[in-house]
């Protein structure tokens, strides 16, 4: 490798074990997940732009059930959706209508939507010895990181991070983006299997031809030219092929170019930000991909996938942004069947672990964060 590069080859110098076949379908450890893993860490939910003023959304973090308090004003809040009196649902549908109050469907207690504390107690008389200022509701953290909101049920939550820090996409109008278009979709695998998909593009040339045509480096099985073998330090200029310039169906930017990236930025023709175990942000220079990967079960995993962009572009005449979102459809469409497919192995008797290649270093960190984040918890 060339001394004078700044960048080491990430590529593993062993081939270690994979996690076994059973943490892929076993009930009891996918709870597990759910009350460690997801529990603990930061879950995104969405654009705030997306959470309606006077409203308030169900949303699930691993077990619990969480209620995003959006009032006429402004303000955002989040709970956990049982009441301090007797445990039951405050918000029964998706969404409902919300104003200065968060009020029990059961017995009419009713908390503040703003900081969740005890405001009235319906038909109830307590005794001198309750005291209202203990049982607000149980509140949930929330911040907001470039447009889109992340919950956390942990009672001492950690600082939000990402793979790449959170200031990568200081240079794209984050907060000024619309959602444009939206596509949901389930897939039949352990949620792990999805991440573990994305870590990885010794799949790629076999699984994405569409892909690697746009990125060439991907058909060469790898990520970046990092990855590879004998790598000299050397760093392309850009990841695109030739006159590609966005993840478009033609390859030709959606609307113009946001005006504050840098040349590299440009010549990079996309940034990926990964926050485990809950989603990921590709940031091109004409529009942003979100992915949000939500368990279902332990053999099923959803999908949300939301396409967002510069108000001016989605105002161009004729703009569809259905058909600008249809490449990247493809490949997720390829992830999805790849990932099924491996599922469906694993499950096989004789199956019960496999072994990682060097390329797979990624997948190989993603094992050990989860190891560790189930660990701790104990």
């Amino acid at each position: 490798m060339n001394e004078l590069s700044p960048i080491v080859s990430p590529r593993l110098d062993h081939c270690p074990a994979t996690l076994p076949a059973t943490v892929y379908a076993d009930a009891e450890w996918y709870a597990r997940e759910m009350a460690t893993v997801f529990a603990r860490n930061w879950i995104c939910v969405g654009r705030l732009a997306d959470f309606a003023l006077g409203t308030m959304r169900r949303v699930q973090e691993g077990a619990a059930d969480v209620i995003v308090c959006r009032t006429a004003e402004g303000g955002i809040s989040a709970f956990h959706n049982t009441c301090r009196h007797r445990g039951s649902e405050l918000c029964r549908d998706a969404v409902e209508p919300l104003g200065k109050l968060i009020r029990c469907p059961y017995h009419a207690f009713a908390y503040a939507a703003n900081d969740g504390r005890l405001v009235a107690t319906g038909h109830a008389v307590p005794t001198a010895d309750f005291d209202r200022a203990e049982h607000g509701l149980l509140s949930v953290a929330l911040r907001i990181w470039a447009g889109f909101v992340f919950l956390n049920t942990d009672e001492s939550p950690r600082n939000l991070v990402a793979d790449v820090g959170l200031y990568v996409l200081d240079h794209w109008p984050m907060d000024a983006l619309v959602t444009g278009h939206v596509w949901q979709t389930e897939i039949a695998c352990n949620w792990k299997v999805f991440w573990e998909n994305y870590s990885e593009c010794l799949h790629c040339p076999g699984i994405h031809p569409e892909l690697c045509d746009r990125v060439p480096i991907y058909g060469q099985g790898i990520m970046a030219a990092s990855e590879a073998l004998h790598w000299d330090g050397a760093l392309p200029a850009g990841n695109l092929k030739p006159g590609a310039e966005s993840w478009t169906p033609t390859g030709a930017a959606c609307g113009p170019s946001f005006a504050l990236l840098t040349e590299d930025e440009r010549a990079a023709g996309y940034q990926f930000v990964t926050f485990w175990p809950t989603a990921y942000v590709v940031a091109h220079v004409d529009h942003v991909r979100s992915v949000r990967v939500v368990p279902v079960s332990p053999t099923r995993t959803a999908l949300g996938v939301e396409w967002h962009f510069a108000p001016e572009t989605l105002a161009q005449p004729g703009f569809d942004a259905a058909e600008v979102a249809e490449f990247a459809k493809i490949v997720l469409r390829q992830d999805g069947e790849a990932a099924e497919m491996n599922q469906r192995g694993m499950m096989s008797p004789a199956y019960r672990g496999g072994t990682l290649m060097p390329e797979e270093y990624e997948i190989h960190r993603l094992h050990q964060w989860l190891i560790h984040e189930m660990e701790v918890a104990r």
